[in-house]
């Protein structure tokens, strides 16, 4: 199998220029050789210099070769520098040590906002990542969304290391934050009673204040929500916001309603609605189905 390093050095031969290949082979041959930690820091910081800011935009085939080295893992929304400062500490050899994680640890203690997008990028390809699950706790608290979304979406390590409450905390500040829950990996498999309930505590919360439920929201159920995620959904269904019928329908499927949901589908007109009912009902109902309903996907 493909080690994920070596996918992050393929994506950054086909992605950085040359000049931002030279510098970044020299700094990692420099940390491979062996750094104190101020240095450490202070090549991590001056990759900006050369990497560039724009998106690594990776095509499809190379995303995917990450997600068959690392599941779960996607660079979707990595720009270049992320790419350049995550293989950068990877170029260390004492990672699994105490050196190397008092070194990450001195990275969170000075990193401004764009260092911390690329830190909580990295915590999945780190040995032993339990270490720095409370470093994932502390983005996880922050209101700078593009961090949070780093912290959150697109990488396995929250799924693999946080507890069910952290966990719970986590999805529930996506949908506050307007973070792509869709991209939280591992959703589909820690849907909970106690998540479900927190979600319909808020889709009650959100109509008392007569304000729309955000319809990634219907993403939290699952079967979890018995009768009152169901009755919500339906209510969704009745209402006029399209984006949030499409997502109802998707939810109804994802909490096994296929009956409702085929009763609604016969009286929907030809639409996108009556599309995502289809959809729904023909199983295409996992998390990354609202990718189309996100408007930050669309072109």
């Amino acid at each position: 199998m493909t080690a994920p390093r070596d996918v992050l050095d393929a994506l950054i031969a086909a992605h950085l220029s040359d000049e931002a290949r030279a510098a970044l082979d020299a700094a990692c041959a420099e940390v491979a050789a062996g750094v104190d930690d101020t240095r450490f820091c202070a090549l991590f910081s001056k990759q900006s210099r050369s990497a560039g800011r724009g998106l690594l935009d990776a095509t499809a085939d190379e995303r995917a070769a990450l997600s068959a080295a690392l599941p779960g893992a996607d660079t979707e929304l990595w720009t270049k520098l992320d790419a350049a400062r995550v293989r950068l500490v990877l170029a260390r050899t004492d990672l699994a040590e105490d050196s190397g994680r008092r070194a990450i640890e001195e990275l969170f203690r000075f990193a401004d906002q764009g260092e911390l997008c690329a830190l909580y990028r990295l915590l999945a390809f780190l040995p032993a990542g339990e270490r720095f699950t409370w470093q994932a706790g502390e983005g996880c608290r922050t209101n700078m969304l593009d961090v949070f979304t780093a912290v959150a979406c697109d990488t396995p390590f929250p799924r693999d290391r946080f507890d069910d409450v952290a966990w719970r905390q986590m999805v529930v500040k996506a949908l506050f934050v307007g973070a792509p829950v869709w991209r939280i990996v591992g959703l589909d498999d820690r849907i909970d009673d106690e998540l479900a309930r927190m979600a319909l505590d808020l889709v009650d919360e959100r109509r008392s204040a007569g304000r729309p439920v955000q319809h990634e929201l219907w993403l939290c159920l699952g079967a979890s929500g018995g009768v009152r995620a169901i009755t919500a959904m339906e209510a969704e269904l009745d209402g006029d916001d399209q984006v949030g019928r499409r997502a109802a329908a998707f939810g109804l499927a994802r909490a096994g309603a296929q009956e409702v949901l085929a009763d609604y589908a016969r009286n929907e007109p030809p639409g996108p609605v009556a599309d995502a009912m289809r959809e729904a009902l023909a199983g295409h109902c996992a998390r990354t189905a609202f990718r189309a309903l996100d408007p930050r996907t669309q072109d």
